[in-house]
């Protein structure tokens, strides 16, 4: 797998003397969809904030394409090009008075022309359904109106690397379908997805790889079928086994489904069990 972003053996102790991060290491292959899973404070959030360069190692290193960053004004400014961070609380982000000002903000400091820049904020703006709301007021938006407003800002740049941290959080259900299609086709335009989250079954069924965090490391990481299935990992992180695979486990040591590769979702073993031949084992009357 080549690694387009990386922390190696980073640690990193907040001004107040408490740890955020112990001697972490991951790697994001590129083009792939990763899952960063753990329990409140466990260090998710300063994963990301360290891969966008908001929060500097205070051992360790951050790698872009096998190269250290660098930290100085250009190097902070040429990685933040390339990897976008969506913040968890949408109030966090936005600034402006008006949806499109706010998603032209990135695109206008990268020095774009204007026509580029009114194409990007339109395109943005399509991706995440709001391609109609330019010009409405952002304090007039809902919670999750706001979130993709965020993401639209970072989509804007054209990053390689997309971050969330708690991209679900206070979405229905409809607008999490639509988050996860959106970064469906997002990653296969090729772009590297990071999203950190608390469900486990979403994790399991979307991504390709996930990341188990606990105590501020990484305790594991691996592609998503490999990694939901270590019980000790996921008890480790706080989490527990995707219901996907508890209940294909069941149903298999019933004899009702047969041996082979679980499922990656509830749908998945429900479609599974209905293309079984089950006989009726009712009795005709005589």
């Amino acid at each position: 797998m080549t690694a387009v972003l990386e922390l190696c053996a980073v640690s990193h102790v907040f001004a107040d003397g408490s740890a955020g991060l112990r001697d972490c290491s991951l790697a994001l292959g590129r083009g792939r969809r990763h899952a960063l899973l753990g329990a409140n404070g466990a260090g998710k959030t300063t994963v990301l904030q360290h891969l966008n360069g908001l929060l500097r190692p205070s051992a360790g290193q951050l790698l872009w394409e096998g190269r250290p960053v660098d930290y100085g004004r250009s190097g902070l400014a040429a990685l933040r090009r390339r990897v976008g961070l969506v913040f968890q609380n949408p109030e966090r982000q936005l600034f402006s008075a008006q949806v499109g000002e706010d998603v032209s903000f990135g695109p206008l400091n990268l020095g774009l022309d204007a026509a580029t820049v009114r194409a990007r904020v339109a395109a943005a703006l399509d991706a995440v359904g709001l391609g109609d709301q330019a010009g409405r007021a952002v304090h007039h938006l809902s919670f999750g109106q706001k979130k993709r407003v965020c993401i639209a800002g970072v989509l804007a740049m054209e990053p390689e690397v997309l971050l969330l941290d708690e991209p679900m959080a206070g979405l229905d259900a409809p607008m999490q379908e639509e988050l996860a299609a959106l970064l469906d086709r997002l990653a296969a335009r090729g772009v590297t997805i990071l999203l950190s989250t608390h469900d486990i079954d979403f994790a399991y069924g979307w991504a390709d790889d996930i990341h188990l965090m606990a105590a501020g490391r990484c305790i594991a990481s691996g592609p998503a079928p490999v990694v939901a299935r270590n019980p000790d990992a996921l008890h480790a992180a706080g989490q527990r086994q995707p219901v996907a695979l508890t209940l294909h486990a069941h149903l298999v040591a019933r004899g009702v489904l047969p041996v082979g590769a679980p499922p990656r979702s509830v749908d998945g073993v429900l479609d599974a069990l209905r293309c079984q031949p089950f006989t009726s084992t009712t009795k005709t009357p005589a």
